[in-house]
């Protein structure tokens, strides 16, 4: 499982042009989800994502979470993250989870990420979003929950 994540002070995602999510300052979180992804990867990447010290302090050090600033989050599931790019022109997908279970998995994440007391907004799953982003640095990180293993 992959996240992508991006400092915000504020984002939204639109869905047939209407607001489906919205969060001030916090993370957008991009989720891809793998073939051999499980619950587990969902538990290590939201623990990852809600204790990284990627706010800055008063001296522009990164020092606080967004569990440290009270942020919010935005959650947007996105097998892009999962392209192979390594033959041809077109990007493959077959590393991506079928969208059933990566369906099931995202909303892992979601309740995972819900259960720490953070405010939690999320886009439309297999819907075509439209996602405004506030960038706050920026500071964007990604993060492999293959890394754990």
């Amino acid at each position: 499982m992959k996240a992508l994540l991006q400092r915000v002070t504020g984002a939204s995602v639109v869905v047939d042009g209407e607001i489906v999510g919205k969060i001030g300052a916090g993370l957008v979180v991009f989720i891809g989800i793998a073939n051999d992804d499980s619950f587990r990867d969902a538990q290590y990447l939201v623990q990852k994502i809600v204790e990284l010290r990627i706010f800055s302090n008063e001296t522009g050090r990164f020092d606080y979470s967004i569990r440290d600033i009270k942020g919010e989050l935005m959650l947007v599931s996105q097998f892009t993250l999962l392209a192979d790019t390594q033959r041809g022109r077109r990007p493959s997908f077959t590393g991506a989870a079928p969208p059933g279970e990566a369906e099931r998995l995202f909303n892992c994440v979601v309740e995972e990420a819900l259960a720490t007391g953070l405010r939690v907004a999320t886009g439309r799953f297999q819907q075509y979003m439209q996602v405004e982003i506030h960038n706050d640095g920026p500071v964007t990180i990604l993060l492999d929950s293959a890394a754990k293993k």
